[in-house]
């Protein structure tokens, strides 16, 4: 347990970015998981919009350091390349 106020404050702020960062984490993943969705469903005009609302999502995170740019690269390519198979 920290001792100092300043780690008082310091434990304090920590848990609220913890959780502010798992609310973002979580609304990305709803984001792809729409996309995966529409994808087993066979709806590529489903999969295609949710696509285009997933990639700035991505982006976002992506800015505000939740996920590596290698990771969202990732994601976004292997989601198009999915889309394009259908």
């Amino acid at each position: 347990m920290a001792n100092s106020p300043q780690a008082l404050k310091r434990a304090r702020q920590a848990e609220k970015n913890r959780q502010h960062s798992a609310s973002r984490r979580s609304t990305l993943r709803t984001q792809i998981k729409k996309v995966v969705n529409a994808l087993d469903a066979g709806d590529k005009d489903a999969a295609t919009e949710a696509y285009r609302a997933a990639v700035p999502a991505i982006d976002n995170a992506v800015g505000n350091g939740l996920i590596h740019k290698n990771k969202a690269a990732r994601h976004k390519s292997r989601l198009n390349t999915r889309i394009k198979s259908l």
